[in-house]
């Protein structure tokens, strides 16, 4: 048995079939007890804590059908206090969602690599965690492919994401202690991670900008995310800096620095100042200087490390594509002039 925040599981977080028990193609049986930390919280978050690699509406349909059982009861409802000792059997039916946590064989770039956690330079086309549409060949599959120390971390230590056709740097945690410092860091906003961008528009007003606008899900487009009023409406506070690099009379080079990691927080708030980024059909921007996917890159990215608390950072140059077209902006990156 192994605890881990708060509920001792009898099957490794993020391992889908226990080793050495055949229990056939189609159901994965997990057995969690309840420790004394969890004793009096509702069933569905420790069901969710206790299979973290699943999402809750997921975990909820299970629980409704009657996949769940608490000490051999079915039925229960989600708001079910759970006791310290009790035992939460997990009938996981096979769906394309259970069946995604598999090894295979994906390329990705390591910058950094130690016992502790992975810096991961993803290339742009290659989609994070497993969802619909893409339930295989992720950069998660791929982890746990490069490691099998990624099995027993909930959704194999990702602790934040880069949106499929956006390149560069992520880090992944290669234990639970580990993925629970580096999710702290980045709420504290000690994550420093700055990106590169080349947007429709030339630059007009100070080189340096920030956008403080809160990001929701647009209410015309539920695919989107847009700036929202807080008053009217629901979303998250968001903070981005922008500087630019280099400008011409129809296009900028800008560097981007996060202080918030809302979705698309970048795309949106670029677009919200009249620069879409060049191939990013979602908020405006069409194909430009031969680039078709999002002209996004993760080019830095800087943090304690968790255990041994020494600074680190990394960097990681423009992929070809983006290469390619800052020849554009040639002239004006060599006079030093914007």
């Amino acid at each position: 048995m192994k605890q881990t925040s708060g509920i001792i599981s009898a099957a490794p977080l993020g391992l889908l079939v226990d080793e050495g028990e055949d229990l056939g193609p189609e159901v994965d049986v997990r057995v969690l007890q309840v420790s004394p930390e969890q004793h009096g919280e509702r069933l569905d978050k420790a069901l969710a804590l206790g299979v973290a690699e699943f999402s809750r509406s997921y975990l909820q349909q299970l629980l409704e059908s009657g996949h769940v059982t608490l000490n051999g009861r079915r039925g229960l409802k989600a708001s079910h206090k759970v006791k310290a000792g009790d035992a939460i059997s997990v009938e996981l039916k096979a769906t394309p969602q259970s069946q995604a946590f598999k090894p295979e064989a994906v390329d990705f770039g390591v910058a950094y690599e130690d016992e502790d956690l992975l810096v991961v330079n993803k290339p742009a086309g290659l989609v994070v965690h497993p969802a619909p549409g893409n339930w295989s060949g992720t950069l998660l599959n791929g982890l746990l492919a490069h490691d099998p120390c990624f099995l027993s971390v909930p959704r194999a230590g990702i602790v934040h994401r880069l949106d499929k056709d956006t390149s560069g740097l992520m880090v992944v945690a290669k234990s639970r202690e580990v993925m629970d410092a580096l999710v702290k860091a980045i709420a504290a906003r000690e994550v420093s991670r700055q990106y590169l961008a080349l947007a429709h528009g030339a630059w007009v007003g100070p080189k340096r900008k920030t956008v403080e606008a809160a990001i929701g899900r647009d209410p015309r487009n539920r695919l989107r995310m847009a700036v929202v009023d807080l008053a009217t409406q629901s979303g998250k506070s968001a903070r981005t800096d922008f500087e630019l690099l280099a400008s011409t009379s129809t296009s900028c080079y800008v560097r981007c620095i996060l202080h918030t990691g809302r979705t698309h927080q970048i795309r949106v708030h670029m677009a919200s100042i009249g620069h879409p980024l060049m191939a990013d059909s979602v908020y405006g921007g069409t194909p430009q200087l031969g680039l078709n996917r999002q002209a996004l890159h993760a080019t830095r990215l800087a943090f304690m490390h968790p255990i041994t608390g020494k600074p680190l950072s990394f960097d990681a140059s423009v992929p070809p594509d983006m290469q390619a077209a800052l020849a554009h902006f040639e002239p004006a990156l060599q006079s030093g002039t914007a």
